[in-house]
């Protein structure tokens, strides 16, 4: 048995070591369910072994158009079927997939286009005359321009550039894929948001997306032949790693290009969707569709929600209506999820209120990651007592490489050996955590702090808001108090003063809101509220 302690004869080979990468996850797939639906999107449907045909078509036809092993190739899609295809093919080439959102400004994507190199783009012809602009504004070379048509959608191609149809014609169905030789290459580059300064290029690894996609399928609890709907963009965090994902159990990806009440209920009644992805607010516009937008089904959703801690009264409203929620956390950095709310047994007995409050915590990490933790300011682990505020940080191979041509961005994330997330939470008894607020989000009002997310969470149960949005306004008195801004459901009506008398009967004086603002919040195409808008706003109001 001395070997096992001695490895100095035992090496590494093609026999026992394979880099990991969620390209195997679809060459698995298409030997044991050919023809089984791999994407659906409307009358379009595509089995696994056309679905790879098409993937392997376009990764031949980007290598015979000069993209070479890590080159960037960029798409401006919304989740149709070529965003999906892409996912697969340009790193089926060797190439870094850059997926850009869809709703930023002109100077952005130029900025995108130039710092990421992009040797081509994928884009949408309703996207055609921003994408035009950015090409103007570029400093460097310009990226080759291929249009996707969506009959479906009736948005056409115009001609003057190459049409994606012709572009996968000229690709070879015998390709080779160039699959990784360390599984350290980059497979993804995603763009933070950029509120503040220029965005980040946040760099993935093909293990990190292989592992991330297969940690949610533990997490999901996922059996074979899901049916996921895109309402995550594909965009934001590789959608999550969702597309990767579904190959590894054989499921059916639904494109939906409009994230709208009646489209994802259409989805669930007449596709069998099973699971899908989404911020709070896809939670609210089902919760508030009008009846004849609805639809009957017999199934249980499954349903991963994050971007903003979701309300307990969002969460009490939707379980009823045949939807399983799972809270998840993370950033760009993470791969999207990085932690969950693991639902025990023992909570099953919860009811109403505390049912809701006990999933709407952000909870514990996914398989893929090591377990986090909650520091404070000296870079030790906070008491897990459910009151002591730390910096969320995590560890783990669901972690970026790094930011692109950013290494002193990428030094102070990783600073003593962790990634630092900039969010604030608490860390309870049995190590699960909730987020208190982000570190830029806390309200200091004479000398107290102010969770913006608690305010929001009473608030939001009240009967007429359908959203609202809680930020700092300047005060020559306590430097910051608290303003609320909010959308009320149709049909109800409420006064500022009715919402400050209703948090006065659940918050401490100093933490309600001292202005309400009704009108509609600004919010970014993944459904997150823009509050560095609303700080401008309320800044104009001081």
């Amino acid at each position: 048995m001395g070997w096992l302690k001695d490895e100095t004869g035992l090496e590494k080979c093609a026999a026992n070591f394979v880099p990991l990468t969620p390209l195997s996850f679809l060459t698995r797939a298409v030997q044991i369910w050919p023809d089984h639906p791999a994407l659906v999107y409307g009358q379009t449907r595509r089995s696994y072994a056309e679905y790879t045909a098409r993937i392997t078509r376009l990764a031949s036809a980007l290598a015979k158009a000069g993209v070479a092993p890590g080159d960037v190739v960029a798409t401006i899609l919304p989740n149709i079927p070529a965003q999906a295809e892409a996912h697969f093919g340009v790193p089926a080439c060797g190439a870094v997939l850059n997926t850009i959102n869809t709703r930023l400004d002109v100077d952005t994507i130029a900025y995108i286009l130039d710092h990421g190199e992009a040797k081509v783009v994928l884009v949408d012809p309703q996207f055609l005359p921003v994408l035009a602009q950015a090409l103007e504004r570029m400093e460097g070379e310009a990226p080759a321009i291929i249009e996707v048509a969506d009959d479906q959608a009736g948005v056409h191609a115009g001609g003057q550039y190459t049409e994606y149809e012709a572009f996968l014609a000229t690709g070879d169905e015998g390709f080779d894929w160039i699959m990784p030789q360390d599984e350290w290459e980059s497979i993804a580059l995603n763009y933070t948001s950029g509120t503040t300064g220029q965005p980040k290029g946040v760099v993935y690894h093909h293990r990190g997306a292989y592992l991330n996609a297969m940690g949610q399928v533990l997490s999901w609890r996922m059996v074979l032949h899901p049916v996921y709907l895109t309402i995550v963009p594909l965009f934001h965090c590789n959608g999550w790693c969702h597309t990767w994902m579904m190959p590894s159990v054989g499921g059916t990806v639904v494109c939906c290009r409009d994230i709208r009440a009646d489209a994802i209920y259409d989805a669930i009644a007449d596709e069998g969707v099973t699971h899908f992805g989404g911020a709070p607010i896809v939670l609210n516009t089902l919760i508030n569709a009008p009846e004849d937008q609805r639809r009957a089904f017999d199934q249980v959703v499954e349903v991963f929600t994050a971007g903003a801690p979701p309300a307990p009264a969002t969460l009490a409203a939707i379980e009823p209506m045949g939807f399983n929620i799972t809270h998840v956390y993370g950033l760009t950095e993470t791969y999207g999820p990085g932690t969950e709310c693991t639902w025990q047994s023992k909570w099953e007995p919860m009811q109403g209120d505390a049912r809701a409050a006990q999933k709407s915590r952000q909870g514990v990490a996914m398989p893929f990651l090591e377990p986090m933790d909650v520091w404070d300011d000296e870079g030790r682990p906070v008491a897990r007592d459910g009151a002591a505020r730390g910096e969320i940080v995590f560890r783990g191979n669901g972690v970026m490489k790094g930011y692109l041509k950013n290494p002193r961005a990428t030094r102070e994330a990783f600073a003593g050996g962790v990634f630092h997330s900039g969010d604030i939470a608490v860390m309870y008894p049995d190590n699960y955590l909730k987020i208190a607020d982000r570190a830029k989000d806390i309200i200091i009002s004479g000398g107290e702090n102010i969770s913006s997310v608690e305010v929001e969470g009473v608030l939001m149960a009240h009967p007429a808001v359908l959203l609202c949005a809680v930020v700092a306004k300047p005060d020559e008195k306590w430097g910051e108090v608290p303003c609320a801004f909010v959308e009320l459901k149709d049909g109800r009506s409420a006064t500022a003063e009715d919402l400050i008398a209703h948090a006065r009967e659940r918050l401490a004086g100093f933490k309600c809101p001292k202005a309400v603002v009704f009108r509609e919040l600004p919010k970014t195409s993944t459904g997150k509220i823009q509050k560095f808008e609303l700080r401008k706003l309320a800044a104009e109001m001081s």
